[in-house]
């Protein structure tokens, strides 16, 4: 049985990647919040570990933890993440950081770990991380200024992390939803026309099959999920 880990599977779309990948028959380690548990029934039973992301040290901690329990990983996903209104008249430089330390270093401390694991194992592994479409659309981009900065780096990272591993058969695979159709978007949105939005479990699907063997066809390090959008 393959293993995949999951970075904010406690979220929307966290949730959906831990189905999608039951139900293929992976098992799923599962990363929290300090404190937290699954709000939901996973198919089968989860390996659940707690850590703040966004602390390196507790990052590094857990997941030593985390490879000392499951020697192999195959998969991981990096989906903490969170967002922010705000044009360049009112962002200030907190929000920046604030942007940058939950977007950009919950998956870059996640991903140095589980690179260099997956980089000493023989058939290396695949790594998922989450873009956001305001980071290549400037005009989706102006009004969420420090969320579009913030995940700008991820393509970045992804960039670097596929120069460093092309030796070592780890591929690093951005995803780049649209709209999400969440609650908390629905809320935030009362008149959008949420049939062009994405649902989570599409784009669960989709990381799933980009991340698998049959996956291994693609080439494209960016995958767009629009939607109808």
């Amino acid at each position: 049985m393959k293993n995949v880990l999951i970075t904010g599977a406690g979220g929307i779309l966290g949730q959906a990647c831990v189905t999608a990948f039951q139900k293929k028959g992976y098992q799923v380690i599962a990363i929290l919040s300090p404190g937290k548990k699954l709000s939901y029934a996973p198919i089968d039973p989860v390996s659940v570990y707690n850590a703040d992301l966004m602390n390196e040290s507790n990052t590094q901690e857990v997941l030593a933890q985390v490879i000392k329990d499951h020697p192999s990983i195959d998969i991981s996903l990096f989906l903490v993440g969170g967002f922010a209104m705000g044009t360049i008249d009112n962002t200030d430089g907190s929000m920046v950081k604030k942007m940058i330390s939950l977007n950009f270093e919950t998956a870059y401390y996640s991903a140095k770990v589980m690179f260099s694991q997956m980089a000493k194992q023989k058939n290396g592994g695949r790594m998922a991380l989450v873009g956001a479409r305001p980071s290549i659309d400037a005009k989706a981009g102006k009004g969420v200024l420090a969320y579009a900065l913030s995940k700008s780096l991820i393509f970045k990272l992804a960039e670097l992390l596929n120069e460093e591993g092309k030796e070592k058969n780890v591929v690093s695979s951005v995803f780049v939803p649209s709209i999400i159709d969440t609650p908390d978007n629905r809320k935030a949105m009362p008149k959008a026309n949420t049939d062009l939005w994405v649902k989570p479990e599409e784009i669960a699907e989709i990381i799933e099959f980009a991340t698998s063997e049959k996956g291994a066809v693609l080439r494209e390090s960016v995958i767009k999920i629009y939607g109808k959008s």
